[in-house]
Order: structure tokens, then C-alpha cells, then sequence
């Protein structure tokens, strides 16, 4: 799969019904995660059910060729309106993936570091020397 870059937004608890209303707007598939999903079984006890509940990812595929992805912040992160948006770079190109993440990190700050995730792919967040925020994942190579 060849590079891609998206927006991200980021929502204060109603990305599921963000997404659904783009869904309504543009069509397409929408796939949707929660946070709940992926928990160690340690965090799901201290995971109260409403942040559980809250989408972790999603991502619009529409007809247009149009890819728009969103989450609810993070459990414990609080949400700043004007800071919901980043670029996100995706791909299984762990070559030049890695490459734009070291020229964008370099000058900036690294908030994740690019490493394996939980959900099996490299991933990082960062923000460049503009401040402007990124996010980048390298999925793995489909044979």
C-alpha cells in the first residue's frame, strides 16, 4: 500500500456521532474501534465503562476517494478546542514512513515515540518545528 495523508480530528467524547454524520455527508465504509478493544486486562478495571466506550479510532473510506479518520481524546487527556486536528501519514513503507518521521520529529517534539503499538503496528505522534501535529503509522506488509 503506498503512503497516505489524512486529517485526524479529535473529539471531546462525541466522535461516534462526529463520524456518523460525515458518514451521512459523504458516504462510504466507516470502521470504528474502542478504547475497550484494546485495554490490558489491568487498565479495563480501572476503565470506567463510559471512557471504555469511546472510539479509539475510526476511519471514513468514502466513494470520492476521501479518507477522514477520528478519535475521542485519549482517557485523562484533556481536550483543547483549535488542537483537534493532525496529519497522519499510514502506510507499510516502514522505509519512508521512517524517513518523514525523523525529518518531522527532528527540529520538533516527539509526544509518542515510533515504536510497536498493541495494535501491531509502528506509531508515533509528534509535532513539528511549526507545531504542527502528526501522527504516523506503519502498518505491516500484507502478503
Amino acid at each position: 500500500m503506498a503512503s497516505r495523508l489524512n486529517p485526524y480530528l479529535n473529539f471531546d467524547g462525541n466522535a461516534r456521532q462526529a463520524m456518523e454524520f460525515y458518514k451521512s455527508v459523504f458516504g462510504g465504509d466507516l470502521t470504528i474501534s474502542i478504547y475497550g478493544e484494546f485495554a490490558s486486562p489491568d487498565a479495563t478495571d480501572t476503565m470506567n465503562a463510559m471512557d471504555a466506550n469511546k472510539i479509539m479510532h475510526s476511519q471514513l473510506e468514502t466513494p470520492s476517494g476521501f479518507t477522514l479518520m477520528g478519535a475521542d481524546n485519549p482517557p485523562g487527556q484533556p481536550f483543547q478546542l483549535g488542537n483537534n486536528i493532525s496529519i497522519s501519514l499510514s502506510g507499510d513503507d516502514a522505509g519512508e514512513l521512517h524517513g518523514y518521521w525523523e525529518k518531522l520529529s527532528a527540529s520538533g517534539m516527539v509526544m509518542v515515540p515510533l515504536e510497536k503499538q498493541m495494535w501491531g503496528d509502528e506509531f508515533g505522534m509528534c509535532s513539528d518545528q511549526f507545531g504542527i501535529a502528526w501522527m504516523v503509522n506503519i502498518g505491516q506488509p500484507s502478503s
